[in-house]
C-alpha cells in the first residue's frame, strides 16, 4: 500500500516537473517569436508591460470603484429604505448626464488598465 502511494507521488511529481519544463520551453519559444515579429515591425514590445501588470493593484482598485454603485444599489434595495433609494436614483440620473468626454476618458483609462484597446470602441469595431 505504501509502495503504491510513493510510486504515485513520484509519478505525479515527475509529471509536474515535466510540464513546468515544457512551459518554460514554450515561453522561451513565444518570446523568440515575439522578438522576431518586433524586429520585422509587425508587433510592438509588450513583455515588460505584461510582467508589470501581474503585480499591479490598479486592476483591483478600478474593479472596486466600478462595483461600488452596484453594491450601494443592492444595499438600497435590500434595506427597503425609501430615502436611500431616492439618493441612488438621483445618483444614476446625474451619472447619466455626465459629458461624453468624461465617459470616453473613463472608458480609455479602465480599458488601458485591463489591457483592452479602448480606441476600438470609438472606431465601431474596425481595425
Amino acid at each position: 500500500m505504501w509502495f503504491s502511494a510513493i510510486k504515485m507521488a513520484v509519478s505525479a511529481g515527475s509529471h509536474i516537473y515535466k510540464k513546468r519544463q515544457e512551459t518554460k520551453m514554450r515561453m522561451a519559444d513565444a518570446q523568440y517569436l515575439h522578438a522576431e515579429k518586433m524586429a520585422r515591425g509587425e508587433e510592438s514590445y509588450q513583455g515588460k508591460l505584461l510582467e508589470a501588470r501581474q503585480s499591479d493593484w490598479k486592476d483591483e482598485f478600478v474593479l472596486l470603484i466600478l462595483s461600488a454603485p452596484i453594491i450601494v444599489l443592492m444595499w438600497a434595495v435590500i434595506s427597503d429604505d425609501p430615502t436611500a433609494m431616492e439618493k441612488v436614483k438621483l445618483f444614476f440620473e446625474y451619472f447619466s448626464t455626465l459629458p461624453v468626454w468624461f465617459t470616453s476618458l473613463w472608458i480609455l483609462v479602465v480599458g488601458s488598465i485591463f489591457g483592452i484597446k479602448g480606441t476600438q470602441i470609438f472606431r465601431n469595431g474596425k481595425k
